[in-house]
């Protein structure tokens, strides 16, 4: 049961909360994420080993489905890594708040849904697995209107894009960059995607 949200972290809370009466097999933390982790670069995916919340729970992932995911996604042709996901409730733009939030979590990645999911998981007492794939890399800013381009289903509101251009045109740089890594995230992202079900078959036989 796909559950989709963009930067709406209260809108995802809400959505999970409508799920109580499905019967689930377990919890799938999958989209984008911003990378803390140097070396990382836009395209890698980031397998989560756990959750982290600054100055909050740690939220550890199911070993068994983890490793088939990082086993099978190999074919999706990025670059797979493992490590933790921290999650905020706020974007981090820029690459010194990004070495910051490394330096207190250890985290490979950050994005603003998993902990979330971790929270949802933990409380239904089901298996969770995180793909996330990078993004904008650690040494990448990311322009202030990104706080308000992405709307809750995921997509880009273009005329808030436009209008925070028109009124802070130098962010033009920054948004041609990312918009590059963006592109490039997805791709890899579309091919995870074609893959995640036959694998969490595998791992998660109630499917």
């Amino acid at each position: 049961m796909p559950v989709c949200s963009g930067a709406d972290t209260e809108g995802l809370r809400a959505a999970l909360e409508r799920t109580q009466g499905f019967a689930l097999a377990g919890v799938v933390s999958f989209g984008i994420a911003g990378g803390l982790e140097p070396g990382l670069r836009s395209g890698d995916v980031v397998i989560g080993s756990a959750v982290v919340v600054a100055d909050g729970p740690r939220y550890e992932t199911d070993p068994e489905l983890s490793a088939i995911l990082t086993e099978g996604l190999a074919a999706a042709g990025g670059k797979i890594v493992s490590g933790a996901i921290v999650g905020v409730e706020a974007p981090v733009l820029d690459p010194a708040a990004k070495a910051a939030l490394r330096a207190k979590t250890g985290a490979a990645a950050v994005d603003m849904e998993t902990h979330i999911a971790a929270e949802f998981a933990a409380r239904r007492r089901l298996p969770l697995a995180i793909v996330r794939v990078v993004s904008d890399p650690s040494t990448r800013a990311l322009p202030p209107l990104a706080t308000t381009a992405v709307t809750p289903d995921g997509g880009v509101d273009f005329k808030a894009v436009f209008r925070d251009l028109a009124r802070e045109p130098r962010q033009i740089g920054d948004l041609v960059l990312a918009g590059l890594d963006a592109r490039k995230a997805f791709s890899i992202l579309g091919r995870c995607g074609r893959l995640l079900g036959p694998l969490l078959s595998l791992g998660l036989p109630d499917l």
